[in-house]
């Protein structure tokens, strides 16, 4: 079993090796990286703990939001940085760093161009609805819709690259000398070996600390018993390792949660279904609450309930919708998705209290017919109104991962709490605090992977950049 997470006297490293940068992490957010210092020079070395690279990428739905990108302007849809910020700023009540959430949406569009249009990462536009918080379409993902796919290209665009990811490859301790420099890094490998590994910079991109149950009952007591959809592996270690070097971190209690994980299937079921006009009822066939505000959000709000359960509820058309998405497709495949040619018949398919569900979609209809605005506050849209036959598929609230992290600069960074960057360490994604403020609720859709990919292309060339400083300096590593 590998060690806890640690930091010791650069003295006591003995390296058998060395590389310039090595990348903890083979996600998005450390194959970003790897490809942005690769281009910019620097030799890179990833090291990942799992035999595949997963992580929670391959959980999401791939989804990068991006403004002002190619995509949207063939179609036609106006977009901008400015927008994207000020949505960010939105949906947190205005408590995620503007100047963070400005540079990030700046960089956004030249982040998921630069990996389609130099690594041939293949990624589109979704069209035919708009995510929860977003004022326009900006979601950017491969053509399953899945984060699997979107992380397997970006493994081949490393692996093209000639960027050497060491799997199975679980590090647990660095080295830094008495400035906080890192100096090595030291993994176990899979016969009981370790391994140690010396270093001139580090970027850390192993994700936040849903799988550490004693973190998340510390930061989050609200979530902790929840069904944890995120990868296990994330425990924290990136935390744990900047607190023992007296780096900042903040928001520790924000996370993002989803309402809508198919049970017992364990699939993610795409928030079109609500977003296109559907709606959640608990086991006694009503609403409780509007589901338009956002996923993350409605996590707990279906945790609530009888049981930690909802059903969603919606029609043929929206299906239409959904089924752009391969997780979707997987849960009508795998006998997830009930239906019913009317009410009656779908209370049937589902178990629910026949009276409740027929009375609930008739106010629903009531509402969307006149473009009405329920007691709970979610606006019905006409252009939306369900229609039979009806479809229905069981769900459970669940966290997917924390959003609280390292504070870091504009270029990954790993900053001290008095606004000083650590000398060679950087970080992004959920290693890094995210721009969802302190909670649950500021989770603008897709706000994981823009920080994995915006963060991870930042702090890589930031990182070559430094290296390259130094050397053309002849000294260590800029701060």
């Amino acid at each position: 079993m590998s060690a806890e997470p640690r930091v010791l006297p650069a003295a006591e490293a003995a390296p058998e090796a060395a590389v310039p940068l090595v990348i903890v992490g083979a996600g998005a957010c450390g194959l970003t990286a790897a490809l942005a210092a690769h281009d910019a020079g620097a030799e890179v070395v990833v090291l990942e703990g799992d035999p595949v690279p997963s992580g929670s990428t391959s959980l999401s739905a791939g989804l990068i939001p991006a403004a002002g990108t190619r995509w949207q302007r063939a179609l036609g849809i106006e977009d901008s940085p400015r927008r994207l910020a000020d949505d960010i700023a939105a949906k947190t009540g205005g408590e995620a760093d503007p100047e963070a959430a400005l540079r990030v949406a700046e960089q956004s569009a030249p982040a998921v161009e630069w990996l389609a249009d130099r690594h041939g990462v293949a990624l589109s536009l979704v069209e035919g609805f708009t995510y929860p918080g977003h004022s326009a379409d900006r979601m950017h993902g491969p053509p399953s819709r899945t984060g699997a796919e979107l992380l397997a290209s970006l493994r081949a665009a490393a692996e093209a690259a000639g960027i050497d990811i060491v799997t199975s490859a679980r590090v647990h301790t660095l080295y830094a000398d008495a400035g906080g420099r890192i100096r090595a890094v030291a993994f176990d490998r899979p016969d009981g070996s370790t391994e140690v590994l010396g270093c001139e910079a580090l970027v850390l991109a192993c994700n936040g600390y849903g799988g550490n149950p004693e973190r998340l009952k510390r930061h989050m007591p609200a979530i902790a018993d929840a069904l944890y959809f995120g990868h296990a592996g994330n425990r924290g270690d990136a935390l744990a390792w900047a607190e023992a070097l007296g780096a900042e971190s903040r928001h520790l209690g924000s996370f993002q949660g989803h309402g809508s994980v198919a049970v017992p299937h364990g699939i993610l079921i795409s928030w079109a279904t609500i977003m296109e006009g559907g709606v959640q009822v608990d086991r006694t066939g009503r609403r409780f609450s509007d589901e338009s505000h956002g996923y993350s959000e409605q996590a707990a709000a279906v945790l609530a309930r009888p049981g930690g359960e909802a059903w969603t509820v919606f029609d043929e058309r929206i299906a239409a919708v959904a089924r752009q998405f391969e997780d979707f497709r997987n849960a009508e495949a795998g006998g997830a998705i009930r239906s019913g040619q009317d009410a009656a018949a779908l209370a049937a398919a589902t178990g629910l209290p026949a009276e409740s569900l027929a009375d609930t979609l008739a106010e629903v209809d009531r509402l969307a017919a006149a473009g009405g605005t329920d007691t709970f506050g979610r606006r019905f849209d006409p252009a939306r109104r369900l229609a039979p036959p009806y479809l229905a598929v069981k769900v459970t609230g669940a966290l997917f991962h924390t959003q609280g992290g390292l504070a870091v600069d504009g270029d990954g960074r790993v900053l001290r709490p008095d606004g000083g960057a650590l000398p060679n360490l950087y970080a992004g994604g959920g290693a890094a605090c995210g721009l969802s403020g302190s909670g649950d609720s500021g989770y603008l859709s897709g706000n994981g992977l823009l920080t994995a990919v915006v963060y991870g292309r930042l702090a890589g060339q930031a990182a070559a950049r430094d290296l390259a400083d130094a050397a053309s300096e002849g000294g260590e590593t800029a701060a």
